[in-house]
């Protein structure tokens, strides 16, 4: 059962409210998912990656993307947002394609995918971790991550106030105060969303991996968790099966 039905309609709403503007909002070619992308294109080469299922999906940016610059990639994409799907398809992507899911709880066996991937979708999700372990869990290769760093968002003292809370062990617990108790936020621009960040999950990626990459998909310094806002990881599961053919 859901833990928190009224942020997940809240959210569904927005999309429903704004499918129309989505990809004016949220899909560049050269923002940090488009770059993100280009990263994750050329890993499919190094790896022979023949399947790739995208968690959250939104219009469909990436399978669209891995449909043109990897031709015979099996590619599908899970969307809740129907309004969303809707515009997927028509931009091409076929109904298999394209498809209704939790990314909490994924249609899919173990092992049975050989990438998953995900692109700006964990900070709007209640319970991330719940998601990258339904990731891992399907995926045979590896994982691909996309997503906000909240630790390097905001003006310079906002951060080392945020990254020092951190360390402190207290930072969701000042968040929530500062959020009214809700422990999120809602704005025009990007609906329900909570204050995740990659590293939130960097170690339980790793204890599932034995290889695991980051990069700044953003401008920054050469600190990932104190410059990048926006991140990139490819982790390689742990075990050898990627090497399975």
């Amino acid at each position: 059962m859901n833990k928190h039905p009224d942020q997940v309609a809240q959210q569904r709403d927005y999309y429903a409210a704004t499918a129309g503007r989505y990809e004016a909002l949220h899909v560049s070619e050269h923002d940090e998912h488009g770059r993100a992308l280009a990263w994750l294109s050329g890993l499919l080469d190094h790896y022979g990656v023949r399947s790739v299922l995208d968690v959250g999906s939104g219009t469909g940016r990436a399978p669209l993307y891995l449909q043109r610059h990897r031709p015979g990639t099996s590619v599908i994409g899970i969307e809740p947002s129907a309004q969303l799907r809707a515009i997927g398809h028509a931009a091409g992507l076929a109904a298999d394609a394209l498809v209704d899911g939790d990314a909490t709880r994924l249609a899919w066996p173990d092992a049975s995918v050989d990438v998953v991937c995900e692109f700006g979708v964990l900070h709007h999700v209640a319970e991330p971790r719940r998601m990258v372990a339904e990731m891992l869990r399907v995926a045979r290769i590896g994982v691909f991550i996309s997503d906000d760093n909240h630790f390097a968002a905001g003006s310079r003292p906002n951060r080392l106030a945020k990254r020092l809370l951190d360390s402190l062990g207290l930072w969701k617990t000042a968040y929530r105060l500062r959020s009214g108790g809700k422990g999120y936020r809602i704005s025009e621009g990007d609906g329900l969303s909570y204050p995740y960040s990659v590293f939130d999950d960097l170690a339980f990626v790793r204890q599932h991996c034995d290889l695991v990459q980051m990069a700044n998909t953003d401008e920054g310094g050469p600190d990932l968790y104190a410059g990048a806002a926006h991140v990139a990881l490819f982790g390689r599961k742990r075990g050898g099966a990627w090497l399975a053919r």
